[in-house]
């Protein structure tokens, strides 16, 4: 009997987690980390209810966190077996995951500082896992480029095609026989756009009857790609105006490259004034190197601009800030300036700093380029509530908010129907389950669904066993 466990991810977005299990193998699809309410989110981390002893293998669909920043707890829990990921995906983990563990332990320390210093209403939190945790996890990673088939444990074998998402990220496909009962279920993981700067399109597979995909953006349009850049730059220019500063959360792996790959085509065509642009985060230095090495992974006009000695993530004034000391200096500046910094949800990282120091002055801007799941701040930021609490504290919010969704990496509702469809005239897809969802986004692209005669379409609960 095959089935498919729905651990993570499931009516929600983050924590992505699907456990396949046959007669004879067990292989978890992703392994990332919660995110939201602290309190929550911690106790959902730390408590995993999975036995990774019982486990054949991992295989991964990217590295953003939310599919891959539990492993390092799984492998102390006792898996000890392989985890396949594409070999970008696998050279992007390792600072990625240290980061991770890094700014578990600053935060603790940080939260116990306030609640030293007698602030209300905190309760102290312990890392879910450190650096040794981490260098486990990493020292069972395997790199299984693309199109490259593998059998990774009795009666599966999975091959990685191009999702187009963020750099290495791929749509898993297995080929499962479980004593003769046969199946190929694709697995998008998050599904990318067509037409964006730096990655190529995803791609098709072919031959699937069970298609697992995401739906983030299941009820919901991205508005043109080719208005982008006017977007931002209407920003920058207003903010500019006020005499105050553009501050983008992003996540470090491919949001923080495609805003610095954008920000440079606006300069050199004379549509934003020459601010100073500000990249901090140690994260996203480290990223954007291992971005160079793999561009096996680019499309043309990124591979030409590499070709040419022209890097797309450098130009005239702009810094990549890994020193502290460098980045507190860059909010005591008063002259104007764009300040991109992780965490891409204002849930951890230096941006908690920069918007300390900037939410409260009307003059300034918070810049969201990516999706904000429930309870976090960047989601109290896009719904613009008049306060917000960052480190504990509760502080009026008088910036503006802006929110940039033509800088989403996810498909969305238009482009998960498209994709559907091209799987559908590929092979005999029978069966399709959302994933990494909020539910009322999976509803509406449900309806969607059945109305173009997807016969089977369902969103499966936490926690639910469905047989394939």
């Amino acid at each position: 009997m095959i089935t498919l466990e729905f651990i993570g991810a499931a009516q929600t977005v983050t924590g992505s987690k699907h456990l396949l299990r046959t007669s004879r193998a067990a292989v978890l699809l992703d392994c990332g980390l919660f995110q939201g309410r602290r309190r929550e989110s911690f106790e959902q981390n730390r408590n995993i209810p999975v036995d990774g002893r019982t486990l054949d293998a991992v295989v991964l669909s990217h590295a953003h966190i939310d599919h891959s920043g539990a492993l390092p707890l799984l492998c102390r829990n006792g898996f000890d077996g392989p985890v396949y990921a594409t070999p970008a995906t696998r050279d992007l983990a390792a600072p990625m995951l240290l980061d991770a563990a890094m700014i578990q332990e600053a935060d603790a320390r940080h939260i116990a500082r306030l609640i030293e210093r007698g602030e209300p209403d905190l309760e102290p939190v312990e890392p879910v896992y450190g650096e040794a945790d981490v260098a486990k996890a990493l020292a069972q990673m395997v790199g299984l480029p693309y199109h490259r088939r593998q059998t990774v444990a009795p009666g599966v074998a999975v091959t990685f095609i191009d999702a187009g998402h963020v750099l290495g990220s791929a749509i898993v496909v297995l080929d499962v026989d479980d004593d003769g009962q046969t199946l190929r279920l694709a697995f998008t993981g998050d599904l990318g756009r067509h037409h964006l700067p730096i990655l190529r399109d995803p791609e098709v597979p072919g031959g699937v009857e069970c298609l697992l995909t995401e739906s983030t953006y299941g009820d919901r349009l991205h508005g043109p790609i080719e208005l982008l850049g006017e977007e931002l730059a209407a920003v920058i220019r207003r903010t500019h105006e006020r005499g105050g500063k553009v501050v983008i959360p992003s996540f470090a792996l491919e949001r923080a490259q495609e805003v610095v790959y954008e920000l440079k085509r606006l300069r050199e065509q004379h549509r934003i004034p020459a601010l100073p642009v500000y990249v901090d985060s140690p994260l996203t230095v480290k990223l954007t190197d291992i971005f160079r090495m793999h561009p096996e992974c680019y499309d043309d006009n990124a591979r030409a601009l590499l070709r040419g000695q022209d890097s797309p993530f450098q130009f005239d004034g702009l810094k990549y800030v890994s020193d502290v000391e460098a980045s507190k200096a860059i909010d005591l500046e008063e002259r104007p300036s764009i300040i991109i910094a992780a965490s891409g949800m204002c849930e951890a990282g230096r941006v908690l700093h920069h918007l300390r120091t900037t939410i409260s002055d009307s003059r300034n801007t918070v810049a969201i380029v990516g999706f904000q799941a429930q309870h976090t701040l960047g989601r109290r930021l896009v719904e613009r509530r008049p306060e917000v609490r960052i480190f504990g504290v509760m502080r009026p919010r008088r910036a503006e908010v802006v929110v940039l969704d033509g800088f989403s990496a996810h498909a969305d509702q238009k482009g998960l129907l498209d994709f559907a469809e091209a799987v559908r005239e590929r092979g005999p897809l029978r069966r399709v389950l959302l994933v990494h969802g909020e539910p009322h986004a999976q509803e509406v692209l449900t309806r969607e669904l059945e109305a173009r005669g997807f016969p089977s379409v369902s969103a499966p609960a936490p926690g639910e066993r469905v047989r394939l």
